[in-house]
């Protein structure tokens, strides 16, 4: 059994002291993919990751992003887009460096985001399988939608950030095009997971009616991951485990009583190759029993595979 999760810690040393190394104790998880860890290398908690292997791309936005790997063995290969990621064994103050690929080879549209700490990607050394950990940019409303700032949320900024969002998600496109064909010539399963910011569907967002002009599903949004999934290429697992259902939901505000309520969205994902998907035994969101329990506003979402 191979037990994996991908959890949104937003800011590692913050939720090391809402619990995040007694949850990692206690799931007993294979591989974990991190994101938004926020964190500089030399500023890291020690200890916090237990007896795991880091992988660690945390990019060059000082306080913003970072993602992470952990694994129960030093991979046989680690690729960040950016300065190279950050390789420690457990308990070990060495970090080493270990340089990105050509970034030649790397989608145009991608390469604005290289030094972002957005993705990272491993190969298992004792499984034939390769695991992704991507924090995609949250975007913004495109010019039409957006009002004039005074209800709160975002400045007005003539839909840039939706533009940018959309750039990205063109490129990662062809990006998990790129890394499921090459994990499958080298006799690979592939998993890609982590906050991919849009809930796809009805049954991953509570209020949708409300939502259907919010940055996070937009049809625009939801149309990409209808491109990216289907039964011969990515598949999303946990909706394949829960495909009736309503969530589970993986995001929460701080604010107001969403989390009281279960008022959620569905924007962390497990999506594997197809033969890995129909490997997965369970898996759903493990949702902290109380607002104060909570360690993020995301939750793990972990999933056994039989693997």
């Amino acid at each position: 059994m191979l037990r994996v999760a991908t959890f949104n810690v937003n800011g590692i040393r913050a939720t090391q002291k809402r619990g995040f190394t007694d949850w990692l104790d206690e799931r007993d998880c294979d591989v974990v993919a991190l994101q938004e860890v926020r964190c500089p290398v030399p500023m890291l908690p020690d200890g916090v990751f237990g007896q795991y292997h880091l992988s660690y791309d945390a990019g060059q936005l000082a306080g913003r992003n970072g993602v992470a790997i952990l694994t129960r063995e030093q991979p046989l290969d680690v690729r960040s887009w950016g300065a190279g990621a950050l390789v420690r064994a457990p308990g070990d103050a060495h970090v080493e460096l270990r340089e990105e690929g050509e970034l030649d080879a790397l989608a145009r549209e991608l390469k604005a985001f290289t030094t972002e700490g957005r993705y990272l990607e491993v190969d298992l050394a004792d499984k034939p399988l390769t695991v992704a950990s991507l924090y995609l940019p949250k975007g913004g409303l495109p010019a039409e939608l957006q009002a004039d700032g005074k209800n709160g949320r975002d400045k007005p900024d003539g839909g840039a950030k939706y533009q940018r969002k959309m750039r990205f998600l063109k490129g990662f496109a062809r990006h998990l095009t790129k890394a499921r064909r090459t994990a499958a010539a080298q006799g690979r399963e592939f998993l890609v997971m982590g906050d991919f910011n849009i809930a796809h569907t009805e049954h991953d967002i509570k209020n949708w009616k409300g939502n259907l002009k919010s940055e996070g599903f937009l049809p625009e949004e939801r149309a990409w991951l209808d491109e990216i999934l289907s039964p011969r290429t990515l598949v999303d697992v946990v909706r394949r485990l829960h495909p009736d259902e309503d969530g589970p939901y993986s995001w929460w505000s701080w604010m107001g009583q969403a989390f009281v309520k279960d008022s959620g969205w569905r924007i962390d994902y497990h999506f594997a190759t197809p033969k890995l998907a129909k490997l997965a035994t369970s898996g759903g969101t493990d949702r902290a029993e109380t607002y104060e329990a909570r360690m993020s506003d995301h939750a793990p979402v972990v999933v056994d595979y039989d693997f």
